[in-house]
């Protein structure tokens, strides 16, 4: 592991203290956690977004965010992402499977 530094506002360091008493953890242990989270969370809405955009299938799209397919349809319900396939999508969908 590397070690960073950030400069955060009082609020932020005053919250993340509370939220590290209330479950028992160190804040770097927290910290990591969140960025984690944020980074998972990031990498699923790009990769959505992209989806959406009609840029790319569903199956790469789950494969950029890092997530199964299954997860990634439970992703566009949550998200309110209408599901769309077409036979482009499934030549495209091959093409990527044999590459």
């Amino acid at each position: 592991m590397k070690t960073t530094s950030v400069r955060l506002p009082e609020e932020y360091i005053k919250e993340i203290d509370r939220i590290s008493n209330e479950e028992g953890l160190d804040r770097g242990t927290l910290l990591r956690r969140f960025i984690g989270d944020a980074l998972r969370e990031h990498k699923i809405k790009k990769a959505l977004e992209r989806y959406r955009e009609g840029k790319i299938s569903l199956w790469k799209a789950a494969s950029i965010a890092g997530i199964s397919y299954r997860a990634a349809l439970e992703e566009l319900k949550k998200r309110n992402i209408p599901f769309s396939y077409e036979k482009e999508d499934l030549e495209r969908d091959l093409k990527w499977a044999t590459e």
